[in-house]
């Protein structure tokens, strides 16, 4: 008895705007990830014929989806991010197996997906730890509540592990053989350590922060927070971009429109779900704070200024 509470809960808090809003974001998902395929799938491998860069969109929706329906009968989002780790962990497996069948797994092959691996065990397990311990995850609040609005958090967590695992994807699945390493690749690799160096610094930086009591409901202006009001999405948008680099040497033709994994990565943190969530909250809770609006004056939201000494 108690197991159906969650779909009558559900069932009830779903509004006709859902089902609308939930079939737009399906269309788009499905439209985007279809016209990405087919713009770089030239030289992938097939698999009964079928792409194996359409495989791999097909594994990351389904995985979300099939999470999806455990996850809106207990409305819960505590597996989210790890789920989203599980499916960029799934598609290093599968490309790298795909592009196997055709050839030997090349340096560049190993080197990319491992950055992949190392970047994905981090911040996945990073995510669930902070959500395990805070209890929820506030983006979840209203979407749960539905499985028809839950379902769009898992459906665009697919297309965005596919998106910004594209470039990934189409070197792994490459039906040829990877074009000799480069000085592309070593400035790829640079700039991944970097954006991963940021990323996890801030990261610790903001979570030692949160641990002071005397911390409690302010907001970080130290450390690399007072270079950036959102450093470790600076860190993000970088170390993808190395790795996009890193594709300079075995794309060619459509293939460069794997290209849209740092641009996508931007976009979406800098104008969706990253930026203008977490500035709409501090505005809610310290706007009328004068120390909180020059913090946001002077520092810039990503990149910090270059200081001189006069």
């Amino acid at each position: 008895m108690n197991e159906i509470i969650p779909v009558t809960i559900c069932t009830m808090a779903t509004e006709r705007s859902d089902y609308a809003l939930t079939g737009v974001v399906l269309v788009v998902v499905l439209l985007v990830t279809t016209l990405t395929t087919n713009a770089v799938e030239s030289r992938s491998v097939q698999i009964y014929g079928v792409s194996s860069v359409a495989w791999c969109a097909l594994i990351a929706l389904g995985i979300q989806w099939l999470a999806w329906i455990p996850a809106s009968l207990l409305q819960t989002e505590r597996f989210y991010d790890l789920l989203g780790g599980v499916t960029y962990l799934a598609l290093v497996v599968f490309s790298l197996w795909a592009g196997s069948q055709n050839h030997g797994v090349s340096t560049r092959e190993v080197v990319i997906s491992l950055l992949v691996v190392v970047w994905t065990i981090r911040l996945s397990g990073f995510l669930f730890l902070r959500i395990h311990n805070s209890g929820k995850d506030g983006r979840f609040d209203h979407l749960k509540t539905s499985a028809i609005r839950f379902l769009v958090p898992w459906t665009l967590q697919a297309m965005w592990v596919f998106l910004t695992m594209i470039v990934v994807i189409v070197i792994n699945s490459q039906a040829v053989d990877s074009a000799p390493m480069n000085i592309f690749d070593a400035i790829g690799v640079s700039l991944w350590v970097a954006g991963f160096a940021i990323e996890v610094i801030a990261d610790a930086q903001k979570s030692r922060f949160k641990t002071e009591p005397d911390n409690r409901g302010k907001w970080i202006d130290e450390g690399l927070w007072s270079l950036s009001r959102h450093p470790n999405y600076l860190g993000e948008i970088v170390l993808w971009t190395g790795i996009a680099v890193m594709g300079t040497g075995s794309l060619e033709g459509t293939e460069l429109a794997a290209w849209i994994s740092p641009v996508f990565v931007y976009l979406l943190l800098t104008k969706v779900s990253g930026v203008p969530i977490l500035d709409k909250r501090g505005n809610e809770k310290w706007g009328d704070d004068p120390e909180y609006q020059k913090y946001v004056d002077k520092t810039p939201m990503l990149v910090p200024r270059l200081r001189f000494n006069r």
